[in-house]
């Protein structure tokens, strides 16, 4: 079960958005994420906003579902242009789900002419799809570098059989460094997700998924750990005594290792779980998230930030599809991000950051709390100190694992 929507104040039906969006707006970015509600099956740790087509019954069809989503993209476009902000075109898009590549390549190409008219698009937008790597053929993937993709993140999450079915992935490990060369020869970049932490997976199994990562040439790596979320199979698989989770060291030590043959290899840690060959490979989309720039959040469930307003979808693409049919806006709720909580999401995903939080953002508190974290070992020195650049915080290796540790010292 997908965790519940946040609580908030209502939205307006017809999506209006408030004037003080338009401060600062021309210096910030905008993109657009596109949410595709479907698997074919659902996984047992996952605990997204995604269905099987025997869970959503009749009444929220994949077929129609283009449609769906190109009405709420049109809506979106009238909504920011009524608000007064200024036309920018997105620089980024990102097709996410779910599984996006269960709908046909030209639903997803069709999606993205709805975004392309709606806000427009710069010249080197990135456009991304995820995608599993049984979901895809040479033709598909070649089908949507024509009609205007960029690159694809594959959910590969483990080469090792007994792993992958632990976590419930149907995918043959074998075909990964297919699909990769299929996508690249398609001129799609690429990306390829991994989780660490499985219950039953070894030091060793981690390693052979990492080598085989990397045996690809990808250029792009994301390794998540496993965090089992509340209602799903796992949790009772869990609680049952079914499977036993690792514990702290052993997730350390299996990023660890991550880090150190991801960097062997040339790719280098841009964000606590992201590695990139060079800066211009790392993921635009997701630094747009984490560096508080405006986006349009497009399908069930999905959430949307623009200048300080944060809102949020209905969640059953059922009662989304009847919203937009009847003209209104699909937001359940939304609330204006300002204060401590803006202090408090700019330094959690500030710190996050390989070029790390500028020590200026920080109160005087804060700032005087760096030394000690300095002194623990959890942020670089030097970069504390200004000595190459503006000082900031920027966290060592011992800090990426600790990470929540800095913020709240950061937020004390």
């Amino acid at each position: 079960m997908s965790p519940a929507l946040p609580d908030g104040d209502a939205a307006p039906d017809d999506g209006a958005l408030p004037d003080s969006v338009r401060a600062g707006a021309g210096d910030r970015g905008f993109g657009v994420y596109l949410h595709v509600p479907f698997c074919t099956v659902r996984c047992g740790y996952c605990d997204f906003n995604t269905y099987t087509a025997t869970e959503l019954g009749g009444g929220a069809s994949q077929v129609a579902y283009a449609d769906t989503a190109l009405a709420e993209i049109a809506l979106g476009g009238r909504v920011l242009r009524d608000a007064g902000l200024p036309a920018r075109p997105a620089s980024t898009v990102f097709v996410g789900g779910g599984t996006p590549t269960v709908l046909p390549p030209s639903d997803l190409v069709r999606m993205l002419g709805g975004v392309r008219d709606a806000w427009g698009l710069t010249a080197d937008a990135e456009v991304t799809t995820e995608a599993n790597p049984d979901s895809v053929t040479p033709e598909s993937l070649a089908e949507l570098a024509r009609g205007g993709f960029t690159r694809v993140s594959f959910g590969m999450q483990s080469a090792v059989p007994h792993v992958l079915a632990t976590l419930d992935r149907t995918h043959d490990p074998r075909r990964i460094p297919d699909v990769v060369r299929w996508a690249r020869d398609a001129g799609l970049a690429v990306s390829l997700d991994l989780i660490y932490g499985t219950p039953g997976e070894s030091l060793d199994d981690w390693r052979a998924s990492l080598e085989t990562a990397l045996a690809t040439g990808v250029d792009h790596v994301s390794a998540y750990a496993l965090v089992v979320e509340q209602g799903t199979r796992m949790a009772v698989q869990v609680k049952r005594g079914l499977l036993t989770l690792p514990d702290e060291d052993d997730q350390a030590a299996k990023y660890e290792l991550a880090d150190d043959l991801l960097t062997e290899a040339g790719l280098h840690w841009y964000e606590v779980s992201n590695w990139a060959r060079t800066p211009e490979q790392a993921c635009r989309h997701n630094l747009a998230y984490w560096r508080g720039d405006d986006w349009w959040g497009v399908g069930p469930g999905a959430h949307s930030h623009v200048g300080g307003v944060r809102w949020w979808n209905v969640k059953h693409p059922r009662t989304y599809a009847a919203r937009l049919a009847e003209g209104l806006s699909p937001a359940a709720g939304r609330e204006t991000v300002a204060g401590d909580a803006a202090r408090l999401e700019q330094v959690m995903l500030g710190v996050r950051l390989d070029e790390g939080l500028p020590l200026a953002a920080l109160d005087p508190a804060a700032r005087t709390a760096v030394a000690g974290l300095v002194a623990d070992g959890l942020v670089d020195p030097r970069a504390a100190l200004g000595s190459d650049a503006p000082a900031r915080v920027r966290l060592t290796r011992r800090g990426r694992l600790l990470a929540d540790t800095v913020v709240r010292t950061l937020t004390a």
